[in-house]
């Protein structure tokens, strides 16, 4: 299985091991109660991972043999732990195999190597918490989200109504002109219908060619020019027997 496989996070050639004395108080530790220039041993680090757990190893330089175990459970927490004075220094946890613990102080000749150990660290830990949320999710199916509507709740859509000619019209319009009371026009356009004749002027009717009136007189019509004028009596029965209308 992949968890029985130790993978290397981070290397560092050189780090420094101090003794250090006793907690004083709750404050933290000090780098500067330690006595720097002379570090207790001085060695590599390895920060390596063996499934979700994880060990900071030091070794030796040449020979690659273990001086102290530091087995790493959360971080930040007691097993590494920052000085409240300097960021390239450390306190931590160390074990051996019959359980026996013991705190040494760890430092880095440079900041960027503290850095790292940070960020390597930190990496880890957010890759287990990943892991461990897949598991549960695998045990616990995941809670569905409810899309439907809650009571009272509304939805509003804007929709465009498209016609026969191809053309968009919108909905809102269409019921604007509904609502008040103006239908719309006919598809194809208007008929075009004649303007009635005017009140004051009345249309002749059509002569038929037998009843013309004889050529010669000056007019067409005759006697029909004047709208107001009253025909012969004569020309009043030919009419009549002739089944036209008396104006």
């Amino acid at each position: 299985m992949a968890s029985e496989y130790e993978s290397v996070l981070l290397v560092k050639p050189e780090v420094f091991i101090y003794k250090i004395p006793p907690r004083a108080s709750n404050r933290g530790y000090r780098a500067a109660d330690w006595n720097l220039g002379e570090p207790t041993w001085t060695g590599r680090m390895r920060l390596v991972a063996k499934g979700n757990a994880v060990a900071l190893k030091l070794e030796d330089k040449v020979s690659g043999a273990l001086f102290a175990n530091c087995p790493v459970d959360t971080y930040p927490g007691v097993a590494i732990e920052s000085v409240s004075d300097s960021s390239r220094y450390f306190v931590i946890r160390v074990q051996d195999d019959n359980g026996r613990s013991a705190f040494l102080g760890l430092g880095f000749g440079d900041r960027s190597d503290s850095f790292d150990l940070n960020v390597a660290l930190q990496d880890h830990f957010k890759w287990v918490k990943n892991q461990e949320q897949i598991e549960k999710e695998k045990v616990e199916p995941k809670k569905e989200l409810d899309l439907g509507f809650k009571e009272g709740e509304t939805i509003k859509i804007n929709m465009k109504i498209t016609k026969k000619d191809g053309s968009e019209a919108n909905s809102r319009a269409a019921k604007s002109r509904v609502g008040s009371g103006i239908l719309p026009p006919p598809p194809g356009g208007l008929n075009k219908i004649a303007p009635p004749p005017s009140a004051g002027v009345r249309q002749s009717p059509t002569a038929s060619p037998a009843h013309k009136p004889p050529q010669g007189t000056g007019t067409e019509w005759g006697d029909f020019t004047s709208a107001g004028s009253q025909p012969p009596a004569a020309e009043q029965n030919t009419t009549k027997n002739a089944n036209w209308v008396q104006f």
